[in-house]
């Protein structure tokens, strides 16, 4: 199977009813897990990179190890995204690199911190798209911000999308995915309590957008048991609470086809390698902490994928080559 569109993989999840996950890697084993999960429940995926993997990973070394996904996973409808593009050279790299599904984040602005104005953002996000459809990869836009910081990515401050204007955006952009700001924040440290998601602006977006999947950035749900785990073997994480599965699970039934999910699985895997390091001091090889960690984030992985439905639909459709959804945008114009 080639590598798929995301436009095909969000458009099939919303028929479907269920939401895809969309997990952040930066290494070998964080893919393998991914795509072990994704074996085990027979799912769909986004596997996403952000600049900063990309720049972890020198571009090319995670470029292969996703594509050998591809290669050994031959019934997995596999997206490869890039997460919080900040710009249209950010989507070229992006291209250039093979990836099939591309976000541009032009609610901030290259620094990835502050915000832009609507008009910038439709600037911006025109662009990127002009430039992926032409070469049949899909692309995701945001409007309005999240709270929070990860990976760099964030301005701290949280702007709810007006549905109004979201509703604009995609006429005047042709996004094919958007993220919405509903009360998400990045990060491990998100609440101090469980938050109460705007699902109205959801479910005002989706009924005026019926043929546009909707995103969900952050929502990581930072478990308790593996944040205790992480502390019981030397850890210093303090309480926080994440988005409950119960509001993603109503995000999905409103439209959301696409769940943003790191912290879960960097939690997971957190947790496993002190443990090694805490009950076997003696353990120096690498692949005998990191073993333990892959099968930890798979474990997660899967949870996820069960949770928001996804689970036995890999196989529900033939899949598309980047030719074809080139076609397919073509055909629109």
């Amino acid at each position: 199977m080639p590598l798929v569109p995301g436009r095909q993989i969000l458009m099939e999840a919303l028929k479907g009813g269920y939401g895809v996950g969309a997990f952040n890697v930066n290494n070998m084993e964080q893919i393998q897990s991914i795509m072990a999960a994704a074996k085990e429940t027979r799912s769909p995926v986004f596997i996403q990179a952000s600049r900063g993997a990309l720049k972890y990973s020198n571009l090319n070394y995670l470029r292969h190890l996703m594509l050998a996904a591809v290669e050994l996973n031959p019934e997995i409808p596999l997206a490869m995204h890039l997460d919080h593009g900040n710009g249209l050279d950010s989507a070229k790299t992006a291209v250039e690199l093979g990836f099939t599904s591309v976000m541009i984040d032009g609610s901030l602005k290259e620094d990835g911190k502050t915000p832009t104005t609507y008009e910038e953002n439709v600037d911006v996000t025109r662009k990127v798209v002009e430039y992926c459809h032409a070469r049949g990869v899909s692309v995701e836009g945001e409007i309005g911000t999240l709270g929070g910081i990860e990976d760099g990515v964030g301005s701290g401050q949280i702007h709810l999308t007006d549905p109004d204007q979201a509703i604009r955006f995609i006429a005047e952009t042709g996004v094919d995915y958007l993220a919405l700001a509903i009360g998400t924040s990045h990060g491990a440290y998100k609440f101090k309590v469980a938050p109460k998601l705007a699902m109205d602006i959801v479910q005002k977006v989706r009924a005026r957008a019926k043929d546009t999947p909707l995103v969900m950035h952050g929502s990581s749900t930072v478990p308790a048991d593996l944040r205790d785990e992480i502390n019981r073997y030397g850890g210093k994480m303090p309480n926080a609470m994440g988005v409950p599965i119960s509001a993603i699970q109503e995000g999905i039934r409103n439209g959301v086809a696409k769940i943003n999910i790191d912290t879960d699985g960097r939690m997971a895997i957190t947790a496993a390698i002190r443990k090694v390091f805490a009950e076997e001091p003696s353990k120096f090889d690498p692949r005998e902490y990191l073993t333990p960690a892959r099968e930890a984030h798979a474990k997660i992985v899967a949870e996820r994928m069960r949770e928001f439905g996804a689970a036995g639909h890999a196989q529900d459709y033939k899949p598309m080559t980047l030719e074809e959804n080139k076609a397919y945008y073509q055909s629109k114009k």
